[in-house]
């Protein structure tokens, strides 16, 4: 019995133990290494003329449960013995790399393993490995076999062709795991589709299959089936791919039953390499907005599935896209994290540039297809606008759209601006959940008689995104509620009427910031308009939230003084205080109302207007 040769016989068990955290990967890394093995040798033949034919190459999974093993054969370039010492008795030492150092700088060579770490995670699930190898053009065979840190052996042995055998003996199952899984057919086939689907070599296993029969007379019948499709979709040409093999290649791969609203198929060649084929969803998922959702691309190394949700490719403002990327980045020890950030970054930022151009598009020259995509992911622009404080602002705000109250239809913030009318200074908008539900808003009068748009704000973070975004092409956004709205022609105040307005503020105690006389009424009595960094829509949304406490805007009751109320009003003042305090409560509890805001008394109000109808 041989000693692994490393500082600590310890080393091995902490890779097992530690380095992985999912057990599953074992046959990825296995199938990698013997993938491995059979590019040195179709590199071998190509450098030499050796005559071999890739087609010729192949890698072969035999499972045995009853004598639970489990087995890996390849027709690679194998090892000889001093291989087997170097590569397998030393640990993170790996004949991948070392060759990929040696071959030639202009020889483009994928070898995946590069840590000599790989084979060792077959410790995870077996109780003894043995690897059965013969070197190409070598009359000679040698058998490695370990049953983990105590030790390995190598001796002599008989092996009928070039290649590897690994031949792992499943550990027996247990109450807290069920090592018998990776024994099963279905399963085997699940991993090599999950993590090896794209090795370029078949991956081929006997399976059970039922032949063409009548009655009950069908048996199973052992056939050899090719467990992988070798070429994934990123990797052919645009080209020669039919749009339904996108759409296919969609549902299978995400699930989704629904073809994607848009593909995108890109590459990169320069400071990083990669192929992606990306999904924009037409609609979301049912838990797209909560906070189970996992946001994240499928990420590839070479072919090999490293990730099944790499979240750091995607901003969160374009979370909903689906699909692939597949590159030559530089992984850590144990292939599952990526080591260095930098060359991920720059694939993100790459990615995220695709992505707002093919949105860009879509809206451009398929408005149909973008409006229903904007009904399902546009809340997360929106996000992404107010998300750390407006750093995306500019990103995202061409993909944005708001209902236009004037045309009822969505439009842009430039296809408002283009349609401003001359004289106006801002962009207006105002909260409410349609275009009518606006226009019978007191504020929004004025406006809209001046034939100026307004865009209505809808969800709940609309308003929170804006005060972000602040102006677009220079012009100021302004709420029609604001109490800093330009007053060009607001009424003028007798003696008189500052007495009424200052009793009437009294009457409402903090209820009001303040009450004055209105320049945006016309047919309207009275509206609440608010003063601060905290508009009323604002307060609504923060007192829905759980655990809000009554957090309130500074609100202003104006009065419209050419409307008939104001009359009544001043009569009051001069006839009877009591009753005036009893209007001014009525006015400011209907002003809360046209607000959708809550009331603190419904009853005591109700007796108000009923005692003044009886009147």
């Amino acid at each position: 019995m041989k000693k692994f040769k490393s500082e600590s016989q310890r080393v091995l068990d902490i890779m097992i133990n530690s380095i992985y955290t999912n057990k599953e990967i074992f046959l990825r890394e296995i199938l990698s290494n013997a993938s491995d093995a059979l590019d040195k040798l179709y590199y071998k033949s190509l450098t030499e003329s050796l005559g071999l034919a890739k087609e010729d190459f192949y890698i072969q999974i035999t499972a045995d449960e009853k004598s639970r093993t489990l087995v890996v054969s390849d027709n690679g370039i194998g090892m000889t013995a001093a291989e087997l010492e170097n590569n397998l008795g030393v640990i993170a030492r790996s004949g991948s790399l070392d060759f990929k150092k040696n071959a030639k700088p202009q020889d483009e060579i994928d070898i995946i393993g590069q840590f000599g770490v790989g084979f060792y995670s077959a410790f995870m699930v077996s109780d003894k490995v043995e690897v059965l190898s013969k070197q190409y053009a070598n009359d000679k065979a040698h058998l490695w076999v370990s049953k983990g840190s105590e030790g390995y052996t190598v001796t002599p042995a008989e092996r009928e062709g070039h290649g590897t055998t690994i031949t792992m003996t499943i550990k027996a199952d247990t109450e807290e795991e069920m090592y018998g899984e990776f024994l099963n057919e279905y399963r085997i086939k699940e991993l090599v589709k999950k993590y090896s689907d794209y090795i370029r070599y078949p991956i081929k296993m006997i399976t059970s299959a039922k032949p063409d029969g009548k009655g009950d007379e069908k048996e199973e019948q052992p056939e050899a089936q090719t467990l992988n499709s070798m070429i994934p979709i990123w990797k052919k040409r645009k080209a020669d791919i039919e749009e339904s093999e996108y759409h296919s290649f969609y549902r299978d791969t995400f699930y989704d039953f629904e073809p994607p609203a848009k593909v995108l198929h890109t590459s990169a060649e320069g400071a990083v390499n990669y192929n992606a084929v990306l999904f924009i969803p037409s609609k979301a998922p049912i838990n797209y907005y909560s906070k189970g959702y996992e946001k994240g691309l499928k990420l590839y190394n070479n072919g090999i599935m490293i990730m099944e949700k790499c979240a750091e490719l995607l901003p969160d403002y374009f979370s909903f896209v689906k699909g692939v990327v597949d590159s030559d980045l530089t992984l850590n020890i144990s292939r599952e994290t990526i080591q260095q950030n930098h060359q991920l970054k720059k694939i993100a930022s790459n990615i995220e540039k695709k992505i707002k151009t093919a949105l860009l598009e879509m809206l451009e020259d398929d408005r149909e297809n973008y409006e229903k995509f904007f009904s399902e992911f546009g809340l997360q622009l929106k996000y992404g606008i107010y998300d750390s404080w407006g750093q995306n602002k500019d990103l995202l705000k061409d993909l944005i759209l708001f209902r236009s109250v004037n045309e009822d239809k969505l439009v842009t913030f430039k296809e408002y601006f283009d349609n401003m009318k001359e004289g106006q200074e801002h962009i207006y908008y105002a909260a409410g959940k349609s275009a009518a539900a606006i226009k019978a808003l007191p504020q929004a009068e004025k406006v809209l008689d001046a034939g100026w748009d307004i865009l209505c704000f809808s969800d709940e973070v609309d308003e929170f995104a804006i005060r972000f975004l602040g102006s677009y092409e220079e012009k100021e956004f302004r709420s029609v509620s604001a109490a800093d709205i330009k007053e060009e022609d607001a009424p003028e105040q007798t003696d008189k009427d500052k007495e009424v307005l200052d009793f009437i503020k009294e009457a409402l105690g903090d209820k009001v910031a303040k009450v004055r006389f209105s320049s945006r009424l016309k047919t309207h009595p009275v509206c609440l308009t608010s003063e601060g960094e905290l508009s009323i829509g604002m307060e609504k949304v923060f007192n829905s939230m759980p655990g809000a406490k009554d957090i309130a805007a500074e609100k202003v009751l104006e009065i419209n003084a050419s409307h008939p109320i104001y009359t009544k009003l001043t009569s009051l003042f001069d006839s009877d205080k009591d009753a005036l305090k009893d209007y001014a409560s009525i006015l400011f509890t209907q002003a809360l109302l046209i607000e959708g805001l809550p009331i603190d008394n419904a009853a005591e109000y109700s007796n108000l207007v009923c005692n003044w109808l009886a009147f």
